[in-house]
């Protein structure tokens, strides 16, 4: 199963509402948004800020070409009965991803726990933070 959940990213005064994926698998040292393009453009951070790092991702279809920003935004789970807290983290953009991925990091300082992600429990609305 994959796992979504509500997310309010703020970058550069400019909120942005989206369902992310939540990546246990996407490793990070800091906490980290991966972001397409479009919704780069969309939040002030393309064309690229000064800032701006190139590197390159190991994944599993290759090496990728990715932007890291430091600190760039602040992201907060928004469900219907519960809020996490608002975290400051690295806004990574990529040329080729079609969605929104959180990293382990991030979904630490997020306080979001994952358990038994094989089973599907329908719409939790917020009920995977922790209390």
């Amino acid at each position: 199963m994959v796992v979504r959940v509500k997310t309010r990213i703020l970058c550069r005064d400019r909120l942005v509402e989206t369902i992310p994926l939540l990546n246990s698998g996407c490793e990070s040292e800091t906490p980290q948004i991966l972001i397409p393009l479009e919704l780069a453009k969309m939040v002030g951070l393309w064309p690229l800020l000064e800032n701006a790092e190139e590197t390159e991702f190991e994944t599993a279809g290759g090496p990728l070409k990715v932007w890291i920003i430091p600190r760039a935004c602040k992201v907060a789970i928004s469900a219907e009965d519960a809020q996490s807290p608002e975290v400051e983290g690295d806004v990574v953009i990529s040329p080729i991803a079609d969605e929104v991925l959180i990293s382990d990091k991030m979904i630490s300082e997020l306080a979001v726990v994952l358990e038994d992600v094989g089973k599907d429990y329908g719409d939790l609305n917020g009920s995977l933070l922790k209390n």
